[in-house]
């Protein structure tokens, strides 16, 4: 048997006894049970990891969208550099050629730093709504495992001694 139906066993029996014991007005009672606490949680921690998930896509689409809008930038700036260079060498001298050369170097060392810092970004934003997640599913489940604990201490209190 796994930790999980361990410790659910206990707080469905204690709440099994609990709803033959208990007279029926009082289990018609305005506060929130047991059952809805943990449902309650739980739907807190799926929204907030909806949520999360949801950052973490939109940062790693909004990232790539960047990386490759620089990357294509780049690369036109890296051609046209290259085309015009290139047909000043041909129709002057070797400086032109040079200098075309040089252009089109440090265009497309420009595109790849643009890429690797969109990239970087992404991954950051990535790993931080991640991190984020994990916290919030982490805080939220053991809310939930703890809100479960209570009802079922309080409920194993409250049943009569069983004598052997």
């Amino acid at each position: 048997m796994n930790t999980s139906s361990i410790r659910l066993l206990p707080a469905a029996l204690a709440i099994a006894v609990a709803s033959v014991c208990v007279p029926a007005g009082a289990q018609t009672a305005a506060t929130p049970s047991t059952t809805e606490k943990v449902e309650d949680a739980g739907k807190k921690a799926y929204d907030a990891t909806k949520e999360g998930t949801v950052k973490a896509y939109d940062a790693t689409k909004e990232g790539t969208v960047k990386a490759y809008d620089a990357t294509k930038e780049g690369t036109v700036k890296a051609y046209d550099s290259t085309k015009q260079g290139t047909k000043k060498a041909w129709h002057k001298s070797k400086k032109t050629t040079a200098e075309g050369w040089d252009a089109t170097k440090k265009t497309t060392e420009k595109g790849w730093d643009a890429t690797k810092s969109g990239t970087s970004k992404a991954v950051d934003a990535t790993g931080k709504a991640l991190d984020a997640t994990g916290k919030a599913v982490s805080n939220a489940g053991t809310a939930a495992a703890d809100a479960t604990r209570k009802a079922g201490d309080k409920i194993g209190s409250e049943l009569p001694a069983t004598k052997p």
